[in-house]
């Protein structure tokens, strides 16, 4: 499809819920009837989309329960599976189901919801060895290439009481044959058990997905651009990264004081080493992006710039400030990338200080950006996410899931200048409790060819609901929905102003694929 063809000239919305934060009485959000609900409010409110996070396994380690942080970046997050479907499948009996502790309903409790979930996880094993489905022995073997290796892994880390794998014996440090062999025999009733947990997760996702298809629901995933050092991929793939002898990371990742943080954010994970990864052809990269075109129409890629350069500091630095950008040669991995995938599926998560090599590199390629209402209202003349400034090929957004909500943006981050900038884009003045719904048909009547929306901002919710804030690692990732707070007031509400935008039930061009 030409960059010109007019299917582009669509206009889409959508909104981004995580789904962790999907209403659920077991604690956090699910894969069950909660989610095929929102579906059905999708479709309801006109919208095209939905907009998830990484669905991959967070580690407890470093950001906890961070799904920008995983384990693996190819299991999924089987905190994740419906306790419902399970007992649907007869993998759980009603009383096993049933025994499930006081949780609250608006923040997820994660200690007592894994604790919780991992005593089901267990009935479902004990069941499902009774009775192995048809499909299970595929799903086996045609995910074998990452399976095998994350759930020995998982195993080893459970029996090493969650020990960085960098400290575990040398030989299963580094992997020695004989030794891993060893260990498959001994722990060969915990390695299934993890096979069988990715099997349902993966299972009850693509049920999802069917859903989504039938309903003309499109899903954005996500993909962080690093993983966890307390990671399969590390532990199986430590050639591809930049360790010491001893596996321990010579670099770690961040970026360098911004909007969010005056020392920087160190996130902490091991860097790549692209020239190893050159030497094989972008091999693990490739496998990873290919499993997620699989599982997601689209796929946002996170922290974008980190491919052209990236803020490397040394380990064991307290703050990020002292790292420096160290160089890729990008074009070399794009031009692999592009082969193999249609770029058109992928947006470029593009915030941030970003440099004119990645400038130029997004429009050449025609890849699809983003724009942030939130950071719009500097110096209009010169900012791209002021409204007026955007371009159609761009995803708008009132704020990700690293904002504020917009309430809370109003109400307690907007300075005085950004708020007349924005009055005046407004044409008039607003209260704190009417300016959702003002961000959201700004968004709305926004260039950009899709708008995506943060639940949280539909809902107006304030500061309390924000998902993250970056650069630290307590309070994140627990806001979920409560049963019953997305109405079909709402519903009509926003399919109304969608419709006005000529944004209700279109899908934006440069996502339409053959799957």
């Amino acid at each position: 499809m030409s960059p010109n063809n007019k299917k582009i000239e669509k206009r889409a919305g959508g909104l981004l819920l995580h789904v962790s934060s999907l209403p659920s009485k077991y604690g956090i959000g699910d894969l069950g009837p909660d989610a095929y609900k929102f579906v059905d409010f999708l479709v309801r409110a006109g919208q095209s989309y939905w907009q998830m996070l990484p669905l991959t396994l967070p580690t407890l380690k470093i950001n906890p329960y961070s799904p920008y942080n995983c384990i693996s970046a190819f299991a999924g997050n089987t905190l994740l599976i419906s306790p419902d479907f399970l007992y649907r499948d007869n993998l759980l009996t009603k009383e096993q189901l049933l025994k499930c502790p006081r949780l609250d309903d608006s923040r997820i409790d994660f200690p007592k919801v894994i604790s919780y979930k991992h005593k089901l996880f267990n009935y479902a094993y004990q069941h499902f060895k009774n009775s192995r489905p048809a499909d299970y022995d595929k799903f086996i073997s045609d995910n074998c290439e990452w399976l095998d290796d994350f759930a020995l892994f998982s195993a080893l880390r459970n029996h090493f009481k969650r020990k960085l794998w960098c400290g575990w014996p040398a030989k299963l440090r580094d992997r020695n044959k004989a030794a891993l062999k060893d260990v498959k025999n001994i722990f060969q009733d915990n390695i299934s058990k993890e096979k069988f947990l990715q099997y349902i997760f993966f299972k009850q996702f693509a049920a999802l997905k069917g859903y989504c298809s039938q309903k003309n629901i499109k899903l954005i995933g996500d993909i962080p651009i690093y993983v966890s050092l307390d990671s399969a991929d590390v532990w199986s793939h430590p050639e591809i990264f930049k360790l010491t002898k001893n596996k321990r990371p010579r670099f770690i990742s961040g970026v360098p004081p911004d909007y969010f943080s005056k020392t920087g954010q160190l996130w902490g994970n091991p860097i790549y080493d692209w020239n190893k990864l050159k030497k094989t052809r972008y091999d693990w990269w490739l496998r990873r992006i290919s499993q997620n075109l699989t599982i997601f129409d689209v796929l946002r890629i996170d922290h974008f710039r980190g491919f052209f350069a990236y803020w490397q500091v040394p380990a064991g630095a307290k703050t990020a400030k002292g790292g420096k950008w160290v160089k890729c040669s990008y074009e070399d991995f794009f031009k692999i990338l592009f082969k193999q995938f249609d770029r058109r599926r992928l947006i470029a998560e593009d915030l941030g200080l970003i440099t004119d090599d990645v400038i130029s590199f997004i429009k050449k390629h025609h890849l699809t950006g983003m724009r942030v209402l939130q950071f719009g209202f500097d110096d209009p003349a010169q900012n791209p996410h002021f409204p007026a400034n955007h371009e159609k090929n761009t995803i708008v957004y009132t704020g990700t899931h690293d904002n504020n909500t917009a309430a809370g943006w109003f109400t307690k981050d907007a300075l005085p200048q950004q708020k007349k900038i924005l009055f005046n884009c407004l044409g008039r003045k607003v209260r704190a409790n009417q300016f959702n719904w003002e961000f959201i048909k700004l968004a709305l009547s926004s260039p950009a060819n899709l708008a995506i929306i943060p639940v949280q901002d539909l809902l107006g919710l304030n500061h309390s609901a924000r998902m993250n804030l970056p650069g630290t690692t307590k309070k994140n990732w627990l806001w979920k929905l409560k049963i019953g707070q997305l109405t079909t007031q709402i519903a009509k509400k926003l399919s109304k102003l969608s419709k006005i935008a000529r944004r209700n039930g279109g899908q934006y061009g440069h996502f339409e694929h053959k799957n």
